[in-house]
């Protein structure tokens, strides 16, 4: 999966298949977590939002099923 990089203090990248609807987020700290069914919108939505890691924990972390890829 293609990673497009973000300006972020905390994400480093960030990767999605709408085919699969799944997002991958690359933190700055070596992570890369795998988020499940994560409809287009909402990838939309964190690629527009000004503040990424923001975005993820009020819209993505605990509403998608989710597995550590590393880190």
């Amino acid at each position: 999966m293609l990673h497009e990089p973000v300006r972020s203090s905390n994400v480093l990248s960030v990767g999605y298949s709408q085919a699969e609807r799944v997002l991958e987020v690359a933190f700055h700290s070596g992570g890369l977590y795998r988020y499940e069914i994560v409809p287009p919108d909402v990838h939309e939505a964190l690629m527009a939002s000004a503040s990424k890691g923001g975005f993820l924990a009020r819209f993505i972390k605990g509403r998608y099923p989710y597995r550590p890829i590393r880190g």
